[in-house]
């Protein structure tokens, strides 16, 4: 499942702040269709991922519904990615 949305990004603030991009609303739906063939436990799915030009694999957290996608330091970096930018990404989810 390939799919294709804008997010800004937010910062929570834990021991260690931890970057995301929420997963819109109707994406996420789509997600949850599929969830249970993708995802290894816990609730999250694994997916591939790009933000402009780094791609990367990681996994999404469930959150109230919806999903987010965690962002390391070595995707925001190269592209000065910070809290309240908007980014578009492009997402496989891997089954």
């Amino acid at each position: 499942m390939e799919l294709s949305f804008t997010g800004r990004v937010i910062e929570w603030r834990g021991p260690a702040p931890y970057y995301f991009v929420p997963v819109p609303d109707e994406e996420s739906g789509d997600i949850r269709e599929v969830a249970a063939l993708a995802t290894y436990g816990w609730g999250v799915i694994p997916v591939r991922a790009r933000i402009g030009q780094v791609a990367f694999e990681t996994s999404l957290f469930p959150k109230d519904g919806g999903y987010l996608l965690p962002l390391k330091k070595a995707v925001r970096g190269p592209q000065s990615i910070t809290t309240g930018d908007e980014v578009s990404v492009g997402m496989t989810v891997l089954l």
